[in-house]
């Protein structure tokens, strides 16, 4: 449904109103309301966009937040007349207004959501043809690993891994079936940074493509399409979710011929994201803004703490001035995100499980991003897929611990951190 029939049923819906009820013409202007919210959004502070974009009042009933339309189908008055929706896997209301959301919240024209991370990757990946090369960070997180190599590689679609950081490593390495540069910045679990700018020039001028995985940083923090990527990915179940309870991904681009090949496959595969969960990703998305503030506060104390500890090792986070990337992160990134990753100077996983089980309040689980703080052992958890000698090489040790710094007391969680380290 474009933009003019979406306000005339919203026009239509006005009369559906209870005509007894008290309602200002504030409130029933629901034409007006979604023409405004469509138009305004690239002017809007972030915040104001995590609140309000893509979401408009229902016009049947006013109701402030979008309804979760649960249903398989759609009801049609004849063959092909209908009211823009015709079977729930091609399109939802609920899902519609997510994927306006992360689009606006990323500054891109289209947003496409996807049952899981993965499967927003994967849709990704379906884009090309055997023959075709994708060009990788070393470090890149073991899932998207695992797809590429376990799952893409027998088809033909080979991928290559190298230092991102690297500039004219990244020149060399364009091959005439190099066909898309996937980055991850900062890194999983490594927290390097890549000159995102930098790179989309290179690929510029072999006309290749960039996608981004923007997790980590999320769109309040760090904004790829502007800095020339081509798509942005999100592995929605972590920031932009935000409480642990979804499991979601999202790609978001402004060209106009990705986005409708994306769409097709989104059809055509069917990995979509049901209802429930765009709605309970609408609401995550409103304190969005409010939560990254609080965990970057937090990790930033936190990675301060460890580098002056005399049981860690090397602390990485891009907010310490240690940093190789420091300075690169503070230019393209609004802050320096809630991820730290340690190893110990005993380097063995034998020290790394006494930290790992040794706290209270860092849960022991896969996954980040939530409110709540997790710990992590990326060599035996997210990163098994990749071989030890190649994780190594990327820094990747085996003590290396990965932190999702949430939102509680950072009193507590120094305190808890202490705790965990004195049994080393």
């Amino acid at each position: 449904m474009d933009r003019s029939e979406l306000k005339h049923e919203a026009s239509k819906s006005l009369h559906l109103l209870p005509p007894q009820r008290n309602v200002s013409p504030s409130m029933i202007n629901f034409a007006d309301l979604i023409d405004n919210t469509m138009s305004a959004n690239d002017k809007q502070g972030f915040g104001t966009k995590a609140v309000h974009a893509g979401v408009t009042p229902d016009p049947t009933t006013g109701a402030i937040m979008t309804p979760i339309f649960q249903t398989s189908t759609y009801v049609q008055a004849s063959p092909g007349e209908h009211k823009g929706y015709e079977y729930a896997r091609t399109q939802n209301p609920t899902r519609d207004a997510l994927q306006e959301s992360l689009a606006a919240l990323e500054g891109g024209k289209y947003g496409v959501c996807f049952a899981s991370g993965l499967a927003a990757m994967d849709a990704v990946i379906k884009m090309f043809k055997a023959g075709d090369e994708f060009l990788c960070g070393h470090d890149l997180y073991g899932g998207s690993y695992r797809l590429l190599v376990k799952v893409y590689e027998p088809l033909g679609i080979k991928s290559r891994y190298i230092d991102m950081t690297d500039l004219e490593l990244v020149k060399k390495s364009i091959r005439p079936e190099t066909k898309l540069i996937w980055l991850e910045t900062p890194t999983n679990p490594t927290l390097q940074i890549t000159d995102i700018k930098a790179v989309c020039d290179i690929a510029r001028e072999y006309n290749i493509p960039v996608c981004v995985d923007n997790t980590f940083a999320s769109p309040y923090l760090q904004n790829p399409l502007s800095l020339g990527a081509t798509l942005v990915h999100h592995s929605i179940t972590k920031y932009i979710a935000g409480h642990s309870d979804v499991v979601m991904g999202g790609i978001v681009t402004s060209d106009d011929a990705i986005a409708e090949k994306l769409k097709f496959i989104q059809n055509a595969s069917g990995g979509v994201p049901g209802p429930q969960d765009c709605f309970l990703v609408l609401r995550g998305i409103k304190t969005l803004h409010i939560r990254m503030d609080r965990s970057c506060e937090n990790a930033m104390q936190l990675a301060d703490y460890l580098s002056k500890h005399p049981k860690v090792g090397k602390v990485m986070y891009p907010g310490l001035k240690t940093h190789p990337q420091h300075t690169l992160a503070t230019s393209q990134m609004k802050n320096y995100g809630g991820m730290i990753s340690f190893d110990l100077k005993d380097d063995s996983i034998a020290s790394a499980n006494k930290v790992l089980s040794g706290t209270k309040l860092f849960s022991l689980a896969e996954s980040l991003g939530g409110v709540e703080s997790l710990i992590g052992h990326p060599a035996s958890m997210t990163h098994a897929a990749i071989p030890r000698e190649q994780r190594l090489q990327s820094g990747l040790t085996d003590s290396l611990i990965r932190l999702s710094v949430g939102i509680e007391s950072i009193e507590d969680l120094i305190a808890d951190m202490e705790e965990a380290l004195s049994g080393v």
